[in-house]
């Protein structure tokens, strides 16, 4: 970064950051998002090609951080055009959101609206507008927040010029594009070179999706799991009206002959990615599925076949062939218009209809309108490319599919629509799961990742040992009780330097990383994830894995051969594709007797493990020298650290051995009867709080035993 007097005056102009003391001025975050029709609501999606779900994350987005009371702004840059089709609010160059948020819509020189292909040529300029509208303010921002690789580049030279950090977010990725097409182009290839560019330059990736962070992401040649974070984008969506119920049956009855049919329902723009084409074949190919079910598509927004862009105009012209070639009209609707008022009364009469909502992409990035259904309490069937294989296995509420394969998705369809027991679950489980994605956690995490960032370091760190680690699950052990983790936090604030703090969890690491976000826990010096099996040191900003742990985990280690012998067991089911770890095989378990079998065929195949039980519900198989409690002798080897100076926290079931091989236990009043076996052994101090409160409780009472040891007075545990 040039030292230059712009820079220096810029620096000068930020505020000082302290998370451990409070800050003394709250944060200001910019967002950058150069594509599509940008606005307050209410937006019209798929009014272009380029308008689409990334529109509806930024807003929800910084609507949540501007009612965020650490957060001072939360404003949006965007490119101002000047289309009378597309709305007047374009040529605006403010517009209020909120008190605390507004879009500013930055002039280039070139007011015509520009799809994504044709932005390349007005970024110089719209780079160096925006930098001079930064050097006019009376503060700059914190933090730029860079929506796709186009936006990522501007910010790239903000932070040379200005010297601002900013967070990238790329939303759909093009390598998973090239893969889905098969095809090399120029254009695609360049794109791919850019996504690269914004990954190396950021000084962190957030993503919404586990298959992002752990699979697209690292892709890339700079992709590295570290750098990257998972949050989860929410959603604003309420029931629908009675007003809105009936202006959505309005909407689709002229195209229907019986509309009281289940509604197989599908949102999403005329783009070839939605493979919408697909599901009209599978649709029209599965004749019980056409005799019991209606159609409906909304594809956007169009005026006539012929209008909007190219590759839309191509997609709607081959969706009215397939609907006639099959002789659909009758059974399928595909509006030309429609409002968010209209979309939310669909989502609610195809629930009420017994129908289901269809996502048939050939690689979906994410899938907020897979969210947007669960809200309504609507199953759905989803592509298992891409983020919906995530939000299917978390909030557990319909079937993933082939997207080539439309015997597979009609059959998926159908098994929802016939199948009442499990249609009801399915939706049971959509309204109650989704209740935990919200923007307001996802506003939470992203402060969280905000202080780390901007929080001025030390030029010289002190040298000093911790002389304790606290190691603690994280699943209802620090999360539970706000109040209760904010009291934790503030206690290893105000002691750091002297209890290092880590966690060891059965989530993966970039979902371990998340949670702690969300509930603005402190950023761990070490992550032990997946049971046990895999360990992350935090290196600055960035997390490295523990190559060495892995290398003796791997010493007789056969994930195959665990899978092939309990491949059938009764009562036993293997958990999503992305729970299956290196060192880890995951199950649902029906009951306490399938585990037993679990236990009995694997030492009959003579296959060295450790079983691991918890909540009633879950079986991890893992290497026979793995496991939470040897991950903990491990860390305290690389630390230098006696048993006696760790304090281990949990829960549940796998945190049995930890607890177990820890003489400075606790154990949280909300444990699971997992650990009953455990209370009143030496060590373990049974807390009368629950969650992150009585891990304090238990960390204090371990730090005042060791205390009065010295002094020859040793306590007896309540």
């Amino acid at each position: 970064m040039h030292d230059t007097p712009a820079l220096r005056n810029a620096q000068a102009r930020r505020p000082y950051a302290d998370t451990m003391g409070g800050r003394r001025e709250p944060i200001h975050i910019l967002a950058i998002a150069l594509g599509g029709c940008l606005k307050g609501p209410p937006v019209a999606y798929g009014i272009t090609e380029d308008t689409g779900g990334h529109i509806g994350y930024v807003l929800g987005a910084m609507g949540a951080l501007a009612r965020d009371p650490r957060v001072g702004r939360a404003d949006i840059a965007t490119r101002l055009f000047d289309d009378p089709a597309l709305g007047r609010a374009h040529v605006e160059p403010v517009e209020e959101l909120s008190p605390k948020s507004r879009i500013i819509r930055i002039d280039s020189g070139n007011r015509a609206y520009l799809a994504k292909e044709e932005l390349a040529r007005d970024r110089a300029a719209f780079t160096e507008a925006l930098i001079a509208h930064l050097e006019c303010q009376p503060r700059l921002p914190d933090v730029i927040h860079a929506h796709f690789a186009d936006a990522a580049d501007v910010a790239r030279e903000v932070k040379r010029r200005l010297g601002i950090p900013f967070i990238y977010t790329a939303h759909s990725l093009g390598i998973d594009k090239r893969a889905a097409s098969g095809v090399r182009c120029q254009g695609l290839e360049g794109r791919i070179a850019e996504e690269d560019r914004a990954i190396a330059a950021c000084d962190l990736v957030v993503a919404s999706s586990r298959d992002e962070c752990e699979r697209q992401l690292l892709a890339y040649p700079s992709g590295r799991l570290g750098k990257i974070r998972r949050l989860r984008p929410g959603i604003e969506t309420t029931a629908a009206t009675p007003a809105e119920q009936t202006a959505a049956r309005a909407l689709i009855a002229p195209f229907l002959r019986d509309p009281d049919r289940p509604i197989v329902l599908a949102v999403a723009r005329a783009v070839r990615k939605k493979n919408l084409v697909t599901l009209v074949e599978a649709f029209a190919e599965n004749p019980a599925l056409r005799e019991r079910a209606n159609l409906v598509i909304l594809a956007g927004l169009r005026d006539g076949l012929k209008s909007g862009e190219a590759e839309q105009r191509e997609v709607l012209l081959d969706l009215v062939d397939a609907i006639d070639r099959y002789g659909l009209h009758g059974v399928c609707a595909w509006p030309a218009h429609h409002t968010q008022g209209e979309l939310a009364g669909l989502y609610d009469i195809a629930r009420r209809s017994g129908g289901v909502f269809v996502n048939p992409a050939f690689v979906e990035p994410y899938g907020l309108t897979l969210i947007e259904a669960a809200a309504h309490g609507l199953p759905v069937v989803a592509t298992r490319e891409g983020g919906p294989r995530d939000i299917v296995a978390e909030l557990e509420h319909g079937l993933l599919v082939d997207p080539r394969d439309p015997a597979g998705i009609a059959g998926a369809i159908t098994r929802l629509v016939d199948d009442s027991a499990f249609w009801n679950r399915c939706s049971e489980n959509a309204r109650v799961n989704v209740a935990e994605m919200s923007w307001e956690s996802y506003a939470a995490g992203f402060v969280s990742l905000v202080q780390g960032l901007v929080t001025p370091r030390p030029t010289a760190q002190p040298r000093c040992r911790p002389t304790r680690l606290l190691l603690s699950d994280i699943d209802n052990t620090l999360t539970g009780c706000r109040e209760g983790a904010a009291r934790l936090s503030r206690y290893l604030g105000r002691d750091q330097g002297q209890v290092l703090f880590g966690v060891a969890t059965g989530r993966a690491f970039v979902d371990a990383q998340r949670l702690l976000a969300e509930w603005s826990l402190p950023q761990p010096a070490v992550i032990v994830s997946s049971v046990g099996t895999e360990i992350y040191w935090r290196y600055e900003a960035d997390y490295l894995r523990d190559e060495a742990y892995s290398r003796r985990l791997a010493e007789g280690w056969d994930g195959v051969a665990v899978a092939q012998a309990l491949d059938g067991i009764p009562g036993l089911e293997p958990q999503s594709d992305i729970e299956q770890r290196t060192f880890k095989r995951s199950y649902l378990t029906a009951d306490a007797a399938a585990a037993e079998h679990a236990r009995r065929v694997l030492a009959e195949a003579g296959l060295s493990v450790r079983i691991i039980a918890s909540h009633a519900r879950f079986l991890d198989i893992v290497p026979a020298n793995g496991g939470k409690g040897a991950a903990m002798a491990h860390v305290a080897r690389m630390l230098g650290l006696r048993p006696q100076q760790i304090v281990a926290a949990g829960d549940s079931g796998n945190d049995a051995d930890m607890l177990a091989d820890c003489p400075g236990a606790v154990v949280v009043a909300n444990h699971d009867r997992d650990l009953a076996h455990l209370i009143g052994r030496p060590g373990i101090y049974a807390a009368r709080r629950g969650n992150a409160a009585g891990v304090l409780e238990g960390l204090l009472w371990h730090r005042w035993q060791a205390r009065v040891a010295r002094q020859g007075k040793p306590r007896v545990a309540a």
